[in-house]
This record gives C-alpha cells, sequence and structure tokens, in this order.
C-alpha cells in the first residue's frame, strides 16, 4: 500500500503544501496521511463502514473541507492524474 505523493489544501490564509503517505492506522485500517511541509498541519483520513472518507486523526484546529480536499487529491493520484 506504499504511496506517497505532494498535496495542497486550502488553509485560510493560503495554500498549505504537504506530502500525503499511504498508512496503516490503529487496528489495521487503511489511511492517508498528510503532513505540511512546515509542521503546521497533520491529517489522517479513511474510508468509514460506508466507504465515505473521514477524519481519524490529526492536529487541531482544521477545516472540515480538508478532509474532501485531501480525498480528493487521493483520487486524482490513484486514477494517474496527479497534476495540481
Amino acid at each position: 500500500m506504499e504511496q506517497q505523493f505532494e498535496a495542497i489544501l486550502t488553509g485560510s490564509d493560503s495554500q498549505i503544501e504537504g506530502v500525503v503517505n499511504s498508512v496503516i492506522h490503529d487496528g489495521g485500517v487503511e489511511a492517508y496521511e498528510f503532513k505540511s511541509l512546515d509542521d503546521s498541519l497533520h491529517l489522517i483520513i479513511a474510508k468509514d463502514a460506508d466507504g465515505n472518507w473521514e477524519r481519524i486523526g490529526g492536529s487541531e484546529p482544521y477545516f472540515s473541507g480538508w478532509v474532501d480536499e485531501l480525498a480528493e487529491q487521493i483520487k486524482l493520484t490513484a486514477s494517474g492524474n496527479n497534476t495540481l
């Protein structure tokens, strides 16, 4: 499952650049971990039982929209279109 790619999330004042890694989270859950390059943001997301993306860990505060934004970038990367 090892996968790594660059991602950009939209912050309140500017864009937040970071790196996303696929990880195995607690209980063997397949997840994706975003870490900003400046260490200001840490976000871990995974799919729930219904297949919807949810935040399962990371730093506070965070924007709930980041889950959808990161999930979309994961989808694009998985399909081979990782142009930001």
